[in-house]
């Protein structure tokens, strides 16, 4: 698996660019990796925190990865601060678990298992993401299914 480690400053983006947290990393290290831009990363910084991410770009030909406010605070970090990281290619490119009510659903329902495997990873991690932190199974269903069928009439099936 390829890997990088290395030491830099915490920046922040400008306001109007979302204001967040980030470590900038250069074209060419991006390059090393099998995937290139299209890598999702496992960030750890200085060996405390890790984290699943994936890359952004900076508008220069360079990437950053965003730090959330929450890892800087378990660091006790800031901006302009020093912090050794790595970053690892996430053996697992959707970049998140599958949750097992989505899983159940889809083995039960394959028409909505045939439009899953048509999404995007970003777009399977976006549903994930949408129903994950709700506890009641029956509001996860209805979101997965009213997802599945806004993306069902996207792809005109």
């Amino acid at each position: 698996m390829t890997s990088y480690e290395g030491k830099q400053t915490i920046k922040q983006l400008e306001k109007r660019k979302g204001g967040y947290f980030y470590l900038k990393l250069d074209s060419e290290i991006i390059d090393r990796f099998s995937r290139k831009r299209a890598t999702r990363m496992i960030c750890t910084i200085d060996e405390e925190v890790s984290y699943r991410c994936g890359l952004n770009h900076l508008g220069d030909g360079n990437f950053y990865i965003i730090i959330a406010g929450k890892y800087l605070k378990k660091l006790n970090k800031e901006i302009g601060n020093e912090v050794s990281y790595k970053i690892e290619e996430d053996p697992d490119q959707l970049g998140v678990e599958i949750p097992e009510v989505l899983t159940v659903f889809l083995g039960q329902d394959l028409d909505s298992k045939a439009i899953f495997d048509r999404l995007t990873d970003g777009k399977k991690r976006s549903l994930i993401y949408s129903f994950a932190k709700i506890k009641d199974i029956d509001k996860q269903v209805k979101i997965i299914i009213d997802f599945l069928n806004k993306e069902r009439h996207k792809l005109k099936l």
